[in-house]
C-alpha cells in the first residue's frame, strides 16, 4: 500500500465521498483502531444505542449487508434499514462508511474479530 493511497483516502472521507480499494479501507481501520482501540468516549453518541442498534452497528462494521443483517438478527431487511437511519444520526454519520468507523474508534469492533 503506498502512502499517495492514504493520503488520497483521507481527504476523500471528510468531502462525503467514500473508500473505494478495500486494501486502504483495510489500512485505515487498522490505523483508527490501533489509535482509539476501546474508548467507547471517543465517539459521542455510541452511548444512546439501544441494544438492537448496537447488534446492528456491530454486523456493519463487520461487512454485512442489510439482508445479511436480517438474518442474522432474524428480523426483515426493512426493519434493518429502519435501524440505520437512528444509528446514523445518534453517531453524526454522514453514511455507512463513518458508522463503521465510529465502531471501530469505540472498540465495539476490532480488526479481525469476526
Amino acid at each position: 500500500m503506498l502512502v499517495d493511497d492514504l493520503l488520497d483516502a483521507i481527504r476523500v472521507v471528510p468531502r462525503g465521498d467514500a473508500l473505494r480499494a478495500p486494501a486502504v479501507t483495510r489500512a485505515l481501520i487498522d490505523e483508527i483502531s490501533r489509535r482509539r482501540a476501546g474508548r467507547p468516549d471517543a465517539v459521542p453518541g455510541i452511548d444512546q444505542l439501544t441494544e438492537r442498534e448496537h447488534e446492528a452497528l456491530t454486523l456493519m462494521a463487520r461487512g454485512l449487508t442489510n439482508g445479511e443483517i436480517a438474518d442474522r438478527l432474524f428480523l426483515g431487511e426493512a426493519t434493518i434499514k429502519t435501524h440505520v437511519g437512528p444509528i446514523l444520526a445518534k453517531l453524526g454519520a454522514y453514511d455507512r462508511v463513518q458508522a463503521v468507523v465510529a465502531a471501530y474508534e469505540s472498540g465495539i469492533v476490532v480488526p479481525g474479530d469476526l
